[in-house]
């Protein structure tokens, strides 16, 4: 699963460079996470950085509407990585 961020994120600039994957960015209001490019950190930590760096509680949470399992995490963590 992908994370989203909410619309509780206050735009403060933690969560971006902590991204190993380059996965966030400015959107038109708030922070955004490309599910394309998210891989909950799999592959580079054990937990997610920007989870752990966000000063708002539930800011950054499991997408919904990005269901994948970790052996799909691992897949795309391969694959932008380049070792696949």
């Amino acid at each position: 699963m992908a994370l989203l961020i909410t619309e509780k994120c206050i735009n403060c600039d933690m969560c971006d460079p902590e991204c190993p994957n380059e996965a966030i960015t400015f959107g038109a209001e708030i922070y955004e996470i490309d599910p394309d490019k998210c891989t909950e950190c799999i592959g580079h930590y054990e937990k997610p950085t920007c989870q752990s760096v966000c000063p708002i509680t539930n800011c950054i949470i499991i997408d919904p509407g990005n269901v994948e399992t970790e052996d799909m995490l691992m897949e795309k963590f391969v694959t932008l990585q380049g070792f696949a």
